[in-house]
């Protein structure tokens, strides 16, 4: 399977490859593939993250709507919450995303984040990259388990950081390892008034003791409220705004190297544990690499 067969089969396709990678992830041809994909991205990576009950999900509708309105496809991976006893996703982002079954511009996948604590789940990465081949925007929501969800960095160009009014969530973003990580903060559920204007500002008072290097990029503090579609356009533009920042300044390619060069570490350590890590050493991309196919070499050598 190959991206010009996903592209001309639809969601059908792109279920089926990405169940495929899931059972088959070191199979020539799923290494084939998100190598394919590596190489071609072409979405603008979000993720959202930020506490349980803020509203990711109303967010991601009132975006989604935005984004499909203005002609760009959207693909999402919602990280849920795991079974203790299947494994799976708890919540499940079919049942909180309002979107049209028959939108063939538009591909909701769930994923249960299972042991891991980094807000993401294991096939996060893998899904983004063939996602990012395929659409104008790929759309992150994590698990939502605060501090611990600073890993969406590593597979997002652009963060999105959420806070409710009057929830003390504003006092969690001041914590080291998340202050440092957006380029968005949206204060949600705007409609409070008095409460938001609060949270705005502690946030605004939070981000001037951030020591983050955002090359350049002030951080804009939003107010929303999704359900009243208020704030929604004002939202998208700043994410194009970071957007172009990056290409402008060119560290959007820089910022993927980077992030490729993470994966494909955790993926030796993983696999092959610290002591594999050491054998292998320092770890690079030579230009023209993908992590995908270098952990396939690296396999067989090590095997």
């Amino acid at each position: 399977m190959d991206l010009k067969t996903l592209e001309e089969g639809g969601k059908a396709a792109l279920a089926r490859a990405l169940a495929q990678i899931e059972a088959r992830p070191d199979a020539p041809e799923t290494v084939a593939l998100l190598a394919e994909a590596y190489k071609r991205p072409r979405a603008h990576v979000i993720g959202i993250t930020g506490p349980p009950g803020v509203g990711k999900s109303t967010l991601m509708n009132a975006l989604i709507g935005g984004w499909r309105a203005r002609g760009r496809t959207v693909g999402v991976i919602a990280v849920d919450p795991s079974s203790r006893k299947s494994k799976g996703a708890l919540l499940g982002d079919r049942t909180r995303l309002q979107t049209d079954p028959e939108d063939q511009g538009v591909f909701v996948r769930s994923m249960a984040a299972r042991d891991r604590l980094g807000g993401l789940a294991g096939l996060t990465i893998a899904a983004m990259v063939v996602m990012r081949a395929l659409y104008d925007v790929v759309l992150i929501e994590t698990v939502g388990v605060g501090q611990s969800e600073t890993d969406v960095v590593r597979v997002a160009d652009t963060v999105v950081f959420c806070v409710q009014p009057g929830s003390g969530d504003s006092l969690q973003f001041m914590k080291a390892g998340i202050a440092e990580i957006p380029h968005l903060v949206l204060v949600t559920k705007a409609d409070m008034g008095a409460a938001a204007e609060r949270a705005s500002a502690d946030v605004h008072g939070a981000l001037s003791l951030a020591e983050g290097d955002m090359e350049g990029w002030e951080v804009p503090v939003l107010l929303v409220s999704s359900m009243h579609k208020q704030g929604v356009d004002g939202v998208i533009a700043a994410m194009d705004r970071h957007l172009a920042h990056l290409r402008d300044r060119h560290l959007l390619a820089s910022l993927r190297t980077a992030q490729a060069t993470e994966w494909l570490e955790e993926f030796i350590r993983e696999r092959f544990g610290r002591e594999g890590l050491k054998k292998v050493g320092p770890v690079a991309l030579a230009a023209g690499e993908t992590p995908f196919g270098k952990l396939a070499d690296l396999a067989r050598s090590l095997a």
